[in-house]
């Protein structure tokens, strides 16, 4: 019998990453291509739509044809895209603005004026009012840029306007729509109230479908990339949803037309980091901290995305600790050297540090905070700093302190929607033996490790294997997946980091109202 074969395409923030998946869910290729986020001015943080369109295009080209399989195996290629990118068009789909992203704070001075105008936004759309939302970022251009807002015949994400050169539609799917905080919740359309507060019409965006939507690869694009015309292409969703599915953090089969939430959630740390579950119906908590995006009509997706996860850690490699003690000498600490501080450097540095770096605390907030503070004027501080405190210390302090942040949203998940009883890691750091046990230590949670690494890829793969038939439910991916870890709670580390926790919150909140007038402080 042969074998069949989907692409699963990742859009991330920094790369795109085509990786094909056979129908059991193995991976046969992968290729990823970077590109620029470029910061033309203080708190920008843009694209350029044309270099993700051709790292889509050469990534997919390439792991293709570098797997050698029949093309005719090749049943379609599916979506997963970063939330909240933002791109102005014209009447001909041509960009008149560069892409925003979600780190993009320009508009942080109007989120005020957006709650205010629309004070029940959040409970309609479920996303927080934060720079990081579309319809923030509208509100300041509407009013700062009005004559280039003005000439926007569309607003559209970086997926629909790769989809539209592709396939010569403008389309939405439900997931990415619900990440722009112009959807509401209940109605499944266009929220009135956003609109009004964005300044636009509904007919500039794009028709709402579902995420197994299929479009047809139109004969251009499929012969740049040597592929057939008409190829099923499937809309798919965004990365946060698909990184939940791609590590099987599902309801329980049969569970999903009721209200319950799922026992499993999902942790993804990379560069930034998320914490996430699934529930039945879109779900919401008073904070306004969690955000609830869709993966299907009966699938929905609640948790918080945190800016500072592996960027911490990059920031301390290079600035806190350019001259790092020898690996095979950390235990006596007696002599530096000058090195590359690399990642594996510095966790073992922090291993022979005992948990809670003795009394050292760490605010990871280095560049302002989504979930759980949901302020862009948060700053980064160390508590606690004593003169037995070596760079050791600091190294253990900088990668507690990203979980601890993480741990505030996993709090307030579980406030709304009950216990968790396994966290499915996956990201880059998901891979460190020492990351493994901090989480499960400071989460008081198992942890599960599944052998699958490109979570979000693997997430649109599924998709496309239901919506192409070749699946009959997206349990399935649970039959498919491997656990190659699992990693238990320790008691006496659980027992020192529930010390600590209430401790690490209670200064995260004191500190708050200071952001803003230390910024206003540095202004000249």
């Amino acid at each position: 019998m042969s074998m069949s074969y989907v692409v699963g395409i990742d859009i991330g923030t920094s790369s795109t990453k085509a990786v094909l998946f056979d129908v059991a869910g193995g991976q046969i290729g992968r290729c990823a291509e970077g590109y620029a986020l470029k910061a033309p001015e203080p708190g920008a943080a843009v694209q350029d739509p044309e270099s993700i369109l051709q790292a889509v295009v050469k990534t997919v080209s390439q792991v293709v044809k570098t797997a050698d399989i029949d093309r005719q195996q090749l049943k379609g290629l599916s979506f997963s895209a970063a939330m909240h990118t933002l791109l102005l068009v014209d009447e001909a789909g041509v960009p008149l603005t560069p892409m925003y992203t979600w780190a993009d704070n320009r508009s942080d001075r109007w989120s005020d004026w957006v709650r205010s105008q629309a004070p029940t936004l959040y409970s309609r759309t479920g996303l927080p009012i934060h720079p990081m939302s579309p319809v923030v970022k509208l509100a300041w251009l509407r009013h700062e840029q009005p004559d280039l807002f003005a000439r926007a015949a569309r607003i559209v994400s970086i997926k629909e306007f790769i989809l539209n050169r592709w396939c010569g539609e403008w389309v939405v799917d439900l997931s990415i729509a619900s990440t722009s905080g112009l959807l509401n919740l209940k109605s499944r359309q266009w929220d009135a109230g956003a609109l009004s507060v964005a300044g636009i019409d509904a007919s500039q965006l794009s028709d709402l479908v579902p995420t197994t939507h299929i479009l047809p690869l139109g004969s251009g694009y499929a012969q740049k990339m040597n592929l057939a015309a008409g190829l099923p292409i499937i809309i798919g969703a965004s990365d946060g949803v698909l990184a939940n599915l791609g590590v099987g953090a599902l309801l329980s089969a049969g569970l999903s037309a009721g209200s319950q939430a799922s026992s499993k959630a999902a942790i993804t740390l990379g560069t930034s980091g998320a914490v996430r579950r699934m529930t039945a119906r879109p779900t919401l908590e008073e904070k306004a901290q969690l955000f609830c995006y869709a993966l299907t009509d009966d699938l929905w997706v609640m948790g918080g995305a945190v800016n500072n996860g592996g960027i911490a850690l990059q920031w301390a490699r290079d600035q806190l600790l350019p001259y790092s003690l020898p690996i095979d000498e950390i235990d006596e600490r007696n002599q530096v050297e000058p090195s590359s501080s690399t990642y594996e450097r510095m966790t073992k540095m922090a291993s022979a540090i005992a948990p809670g770096a003795e009394g050292l605390l760490f605010h990871p907030y280095l560049l302002g905070e989504r979930a759980p503070l949901w302020n862009a004027q948060a700053r980064a501080s160390f508590f606690g700093i004593g003169r037995h405190h070596t760079q050791a210390h600091f190294a253990r302090a900088v990668m507690e302190g990203v979980l601890f942040n993480l741990y505030t949203v996993f709090s307030a998940l579980e406030s709304a929607s009950g216990p968790v009883n396994v966290l499915r890691a996956s990201g880059g750091f998901a891979q460190s033996d020492l990351w493994q046990q901090m989480l499960a230590d400071i989460f008081n949670c198992e942890v599960q490790i599944p052998t699958v690494i490109e979570s979000s890829a693997y997430g649109a793969a599924v998709l496309a294997f239901v919506a192409l038939g070749e699946w009959s439910t997206l349990h399935q991916v649970e039959d498919s997946l491997h656990i190659a870890h699992t990693r238990s709670p320790r008691a006496n580390n659980v027992s020192l980091y529930q010390r600590l926790f209430p401790i690490y919150r209670e200064l995260s909140i004191s500190l708050g109202r200071h952001y803003t007038a230390l910024q206003q402080a540095i202004k000249p």
